[in-house]
């Protein structure tokens, strides 16, 4: 399990680092996710499979969507679109390839050894809601309006004028 460990750090430091030093924002875009699964095998690995799996859904795949509606909204006309095809090569694809198997392997290593979590106790999903819906309320509910203003401006800055 320290050897998934490490190994999933370095893939979500090399993502990370691949996202700063990206030029192109949907290349970027693409090494954040795969930043994003590394850190949810660290969840996994240290003991939290609900906050692997909060991880990867909410992160890794809802906000990751919604990254990708304003990239494709700050649409530049055929210019840049002449400019992102020359940048689709297939060298471009090395690094997160590369790191999504390393990935990958690691997640088959575990599900097949079916060796359980390094950390202490599993927390089941019960107690998280019991705490986000009890003393937390308020930060869900602030949480919870600031997506909808989002969802708004996002739709009046999508809509045709």
């Amino acid at each position: 399990m320290t050897v998934t460990f490490y190994l999933a750090a370095v893939v979500a430091v090399a993502a990370t680092l691949q996202v700063i030093i990206s030029a192109n924002a949907v290349h970027a875009l693409l090494s954040l996710i795969v930043s994003l699964l590394a850190v949810a095998v660290v969840f996994y690995v240290l003991g939290a499979p609900f906050a692997a799996a909060l991880e990867a859904i909410v992160y890794a795949g809802a906000i990751m969507v919604l990254f990708a509606f304003v990239v494709m909204m700050l649409n530049l006309g055929a210019d840049a679109t002449r400019q992102e095809r020359g940048w689709l090569v297939p060298a471009i694809w090395v690094g997160p390839t590369v790191l999504s198997a390393v990935l990958l392997g690691e997640l088959v290593y575990l599900l097949r050894t079916g060796s359980a979590p390094a950390g202490g106790a599993v927390v089941s999903p019960e107690p998280v809601g019991a705490l986000l819906f009890g003393p937390y309320v308020l930060a869900v509910e602030l949480a919870s309006m600031l997506l909808l203003a989002g969802l708004i401006a996002a739709f009046h800055l999508g809509r045709s004028s």
